[in-house]
């Protein structure tokens, strides 16, 4: 009890005396320590300012001149996969701004280009590469992505891995549009597997979940080739 008396009739000045003591003790210390702090947070700043922006917006210069030959009236693929003298190509994006947003965007790209090129495995390779975007726009780039990823394993016979994939697809952007797509490639895969159970299921959830879309007259046609 005597000690918690004479603590406590520790007076504001003897408490200021030892933070004053403190500093003197461990001022330089501290000194170096904000100092690096300060050149730590000037570094990151810079690195911003000076580095990441102009990559990310390099990057979408880069990749707006290989998007304007992949929408093209008549698309040259292997011309926006691989870039000119006039114009870079999605690998030129990967290969030097790949961290970037862009970059990012053109591995999915690059992947879709494989893909109407005939090359499956640097299809699967860069469709695989690509990571899921944030946001509602992004949703339906994901579903996309994974549902390009379907096809590529139906492509390989793969109707498995092509059934995993359209269920991803499903779920990354659950609307009228795309969801129905994937239902009807998904129970299409499980017809191919010889699952008529599991395909079945597929097109009944069409006709449950999404009566109004454009799959659900075709899901009625493929329920009767299994009855």
């Amino acid at each position: 009890m005597a000690k918690q008396n004479v603590a406590g009739q520790e007076t504001l000045g003897e408490a200021m005396n030892k933070t004053e003591f403190f500093f003197e003790k461990n001022g330089r210390k501290m000194t170096y320590v904000f100092l690096v702090l300060l050149v730590l947070a000037a570094l990151v700043y810079g690195y911003r300012v000076l580095i990441v922006h102009p990559r990310v917006e390099k990057a979408a210069e880069m990749i707006s001149e290989a998007q304007n030959r992949f929408d093209a009236e008549n698309p040259d693929f292997e011309l926006a996969l691989l870039g000119d003298a006039n114009g870079a190509g999605f690998l030129d994006v990967i290969e030097k701004y790949g961290s970037t947003p862009s970059g990012n965007l053109a591995k999915h790209y690059a992947g879709i280009c494989y893909l109407r090129t005939g090359d499956l495995e640097n299809a699967a390779k860069y469709l695989a590469k690509f990571s899921p975007l944030k946001g509602i726009p992004g949703a339906i780039v994901n579903a996309q992505n994974y549902g390009l990823q379907g096809d590529v394993a139906v492509e390989r016979q793969d109707y498995a891995a092509a059934v995993k994939f359209y269920d991803k697809a499903v779920k990354a952007a659950d609307n009228n549009m795309t969801a129905p797509m994937y239902l009807r490639k998904a129970g299409l895969a499980e017809q191919a597997r010889g699952n008529d159970d599991k395909a079945a299921a597929y097109y009944e959830e069409i006709l449950t979940s999404y009566p109004a879309s454009m799959e659900a007259r075709e899901a009625e046609k493929l329920l009767g080739t299994i009855e």
